[in-house]
């Protein structure tokens, strides 16, 4: 892998065809940093070949890196390829998947850092707003008035929710190694260091580089749910906690611009911005189908999340204080200050006493040392000393902010200390808002046991005990820490008022046995979430709300919370039974019936979207997807499931964890405009009936497909379905049952096999019927294609469908497909797939009007057309193992090396594609 960047097959004599001369082009295209950083690398990775295997590990890498470049210019023929693949002992093409895997995490380390530079290149001047930025935005919304402006602010709210999905398959040791391979770089290509920095900096880049190559891929146990707690702490510790108040800063310096110069800036005054954000989780929370997510394990995740928010806020709190030595003399206290110190003393004379003789005359700087041993005595329920809420120590730290203001030092008050104010406000002491997700069938079996009055199954009581966490959680954290309920699977409103008769059914007992904080039971607080999944679900569900609306306990509710309701939408689920494109037409037509049903009820309703990160999951690009939603279903809420691999792809660097959350509340302030929401109205209702068309030949075709005789074995065959579970990436079963029906297979496994096929079937399949309905099969109908082309250009939602379709169709490969397939032994399945494939890839380009896959898109394009090879090398290796494994293999030696060589190619095909689930 030392001459990763260059094709030595440029040498060939033959004439490339026009996907090599694309390839060529695009690679000369390469931004130089980035070729640098990726030969940079990939040296180092070859150098760790040579020194654990010789010089012949790194011939054979290059062997099969060359062959398979020269295949995709139609100099060698796959064959020779396979050939080559089956040529090496088990072993050996081990190591050489390894490799390719390997270099795969680098390489996309090194895209990651190339963003960051282009990210800081764009952001020169800040009268000029970056693209899709909260400056561009606010400008924008700003130019309909201030008052306009002020009002969409006001009900701004943006919710990511993690999840534990299992979609990442990276293991955490391999993700903390290239963490560090990532600070080195940076370091290496900062032009501040001296030639022996420099030279440490490489010899530790080669050490990590090593220790990477060496660490095994996957892992070898299983996970645990507290393991994924732990593994999405991570993504706090690093980032989400740092950025968080950068992202409320950039929005109140957004508000300084275009208005009165003499004005104080931001930093310089009291914020206008406010603390929007809220994060949410489902890991530890969400038992559907996971018999590991038990009461326990909840609690724990709780008490998880707190130890690290409070550990954050601690320490924030410490610096900030540490720091802030303005004396008595030149920013005198307030009295409020004064008597609160006052007070301190009282309460805790050891303790100011010594704060005192270190800060003498620093009277702000006293009291912050000492509301952070508060916040610690929280974390360790000391309980003299601890904070009973997060508002208790928001007064505190307003309290010191008032006087720094009140004494003229305005910069002191609402700089550093604002923004623990708003890390405070977002997090809480729970950090993220733990959620319960459970089944509707679950519930509905819980409570015809608990109406009978006999012996409650363990199923019974694990439902109850769950019940009761959530109440302790509540009185330990408050009611914003767990108080929201979903329901999978929601098919009335019988469904919800069984939730709430379950928790009427709980007394109030903490879970660990101490006596309840407070006197008499009580049930936990609850908002019960409708999940609305399958097709028919998502029909029924303005009549489900309506049902809801007549159920005393969410009156109540509705009452409490000034009539806010939320939903959850399926994405996944929905998509595997309609697909794609019948499923983004179907969540649409419910996003419009709900915003029309809240409209008519006085409700401010949040549609929760639980996309997956992968295209067949309802993923894309999160920004261009908040502006396809329907007209009056965004009004400046946003909430979103944010799942696996997601995760670290875009809350890993404080960069890019802040470009993606202001291209995220940008579309929520544009979409929530009237403008743009009258523009999306008048658009889908001048193309519904085309949407039509398309839907229901799209459905046929996909329905048609899934529902042939045979088809669960056939895909089970094709795929490495089976043997997906066995790389662990999640603590939860890939089935909600022992069924082996395709109706009970989760839609992330779903997902994840067709991706290793090359295929990527559910992120197109059905949109070329679709098409062709309105076109004629061959396309060849203008008038059709007249009118597609212009619902492409006026309809958001149409142009995000048809944007994600040619993004995953630029990630299939139709002839490393075409050897997946075979392999079914079905071959005129192969042929439907195939001729829909065909079908779509045609059809999109011909509405599109782009003259290859991706046109448009010219830094996605490179990435996808420079990784193929690479991509190609390891399902080549994937193909040997699978092929073999299906033809049946006695040896278990033999056995135990194909499947090692199977899962690691698995990993390497993720990791190249940049997807799983």
């Amino acid at each position: 892998m030392a001459t990763n960047t260059r094709d030595s097959a440029n040498s060939a004599s033959e004439a490339p065809p026009a996907a090599s001369a694309q390839r060529r082009t695009l690679r000369e295209e390469m931004p130089e940093p980035l070729r640098r950083d990726v030969r940079l690398l990939g040296a180092m990775l070859g150098d760790s070949l040579v020194e654990y295997g010789g010089q012949d590990l790194l011939d054979d890498v290059e062997r099969l890196r060359h062959a398979v470049i020269d295949a995709r210019r139609g100099g060698v023929p796959a064959d020779e390829v396979t050939a080559l693949v089956e040529g090496w002992t088990l072993e050996r093409a081990e190591l050489v998947a390894r490799a390719f895997t390997v270099y795969f995490h680098l390489t996309n380390l090194a895209e990651e850092h190339h963003r960051i530079r282009t990210l800081r290149e764009r952001d020169t001047d800040p009268a000029v707003p970056v693209k899709s930025s909260l400056a561009a935005a606010v400008g924008q919304i700003r130019q309909t008035g201030e008052h306009r402006l002020a009002e969409v602010l006001d009900g701004l709210e943006l919710r990511p929710v993690f999840t534990a999905h299992p979609t990442e398959a990276r293991r955490r040791a391999v993700v903390t190694a290239i963490m560090r391979i990532s600070g080195l770089l940076d370091a290496f290509n900062d032009p501040r260091q001296g030639a022996a920095e420099r030279a440490e900096t490489s010899r530790r880049l080669r050490e990590e580089i090593d220790l990477l190559w060496r660490t095994a891929l996957r892992r070898s146990t299983q996970l645990d749910p507290l393991d994924e707690v732990r593994t999405a702490m991570a993504a706090f510790d690093e980032t989400i906690f740092r950025v968080v108040p950068q992202i409320y800063r950039t929005l109140d310096g957004a508000l300084d611009l275009g208005v009165a110069a003499d004005r104080p800036p931001t930093g310089a005054r009291s914020p206008r911005a406010r603390a929007y954000l809220r994060f949410g989780s489902w890991i530890g929370g969400d038992r559907d189908g996971n018999p590991y997510v038990t009461a326990q394990v909840t609690r724990e995740a709780v008490m998880i999340q707190a130890d690290h928010v409070l550990r954050a806020l601690e320490t924030a709190c410490a610096r900030i204080g540490r720091q802030l030595t303005v004396g008595a003399a030149t920013t005198p206290p307030s009295a409020a200050l004064q008597g609160a110190l006052a007070a301190a003393r009282t309460a805790q004379p050891d303790r100011i006493a010594e704060i005192g003789k270190r800060s003498p005359d620093e009277p702000h700087r006293q009291f912050l040392l000492y509301v952070a041993d508060r916040i610690a005595a929280t974390r360790a329920r000391h309980a003299d000393l601890a904070y009973r809420s997060p508002d208790e120590l928001l007064a505190d730290l307003r309290l010191v902010q008032d006087s720094l203001a009140a004494a003229g030092a305005a910069r002191q008050a609402y700089g550093e200390l604002q923004h623990l104010i708003w890390q405070t406000e977002t997090f809480g002491f729970h950090l993220a808002e733990l959620e319960i997700r459970q089944h509707s069938g679950v519930h509905e079996k819980a409570l015809a046991e608990v109406r009978a009055g006999g012996p409650l199954s363990e199923m019974t009581e694990e439902v109850l005990d769950t019940l009761r966490v959530v109440a302790w959680i509540q009185e330990r954290f408050g009611v914003r820490a767990c108080h929201r309920y979903v329901v999978s699977f929601t098919r009335s409103a019988e469904d919800v008022a069984a939730v709430h008769e379950l928790a009427a059914h709980v007394g109030f007992q903490p879970p660990d046995g101490s006596p309840p904080p407070t006197a008499g039971d009580h049930a936990p607080v609850l908002d019960v979430v409708p999940l609305f999944e399958t097709g028919e679900d998502l029909e029924r569900a303005p009549a489900v709300l309506e049902g809801m609306l007549g159920l005393p306990a969410v009156q109540r509710r509705l009452a409490d919370t000034g009539r806010r309701l939320e939903v959850m939408l399926g994405y996944s689920d929905s998509a595997k039974q309609l697909g794609p494109t019948s499923a983004t037409l179907r969540l649409y037509d419910t996003q419009e019936a709900l915003a029309a049903w809240a409209a008519r009820n006085d409700i401010r309703l949040t549609l929760f979207h639980g996309r997956g990160g992968s295209l067949g999951r309802g993923g894309g690009p999160a920004n261009r997807a908040i502006l396809a939603q329907a007209p009056g279903s965004v009004a400046g809420r946003f909430k979103v499931t944010e799942q696996g691999e997601v995760i670290f792809a875009r809350y890993g660097q404080q960069q890019i964890a802040k470009r993606h959350v202001e291209q995220v509340t940008n579309a929520v302030l544009l979409a929530s405009t009237p403008a743009v929401e009258a523009r999306a109205r008048e658009a889908a209702a001048r193309f519904r009936p085309l949407a039509d068309r398309i839907g229901e030949a799209a459905q046929t075709a996909f329905r048609s497909l899934i529902e042939t005789d045979g088809f669960a074995e056939w895909f089970a065959r094709v795929s490495p379905l089976e043997e997906i579970s066995q790389l662990r990436i999640g603590s939860r079963p890939s089935r909600r049952t022992a069924a082996r029906g395709l109706e009970d297979l989760r839609a992330i496994p779903w997902v994840f096999a067709w991706t290793q096929t090359r295929v990527n079937l559910p992120g197109w399949y059905g949109l070329g019927s679709g098409l062709a309905a309105v076109t004629g099969d061959g396309g060849t109908g203008e008038a059709g294609l007249a009118e597609l082309r212009e619902a492409y250009e006026a309809w958001p939602l149409f142009a995000a469908m048809l944007d994600n379709a040619e993004m995953s169709l630029a990630k299939t490969d139709r002839a490393i497909a075409e050897r997946y397939l075979a392999l079914g032994g079905r071959p005129e399945m192969t042929e439907t797939v195939l001729a829909e494939y065909d079908r779509t890839r045609s059809l999109v380009l011909a509405v599109t009007g782009h003259e290859r896959l991706l046109a448009n898109r010219h830094v996605l394009s490179r990435a996808v057309e420079l990784r193929n090879p690479y991509v190609d090398a390891l399902s080549h290796l994937q193909l040997r193992a699978l092929t073999a494994l299906r033809a049946g293999v006695a040896d278990e030696d033999e056995r135990r090396h194909l499947e090692e060589l199977l899962l690691l190619s698995v990993n390497g095909v993720a990791a190249g594609l940049q997807n799983t689930g």
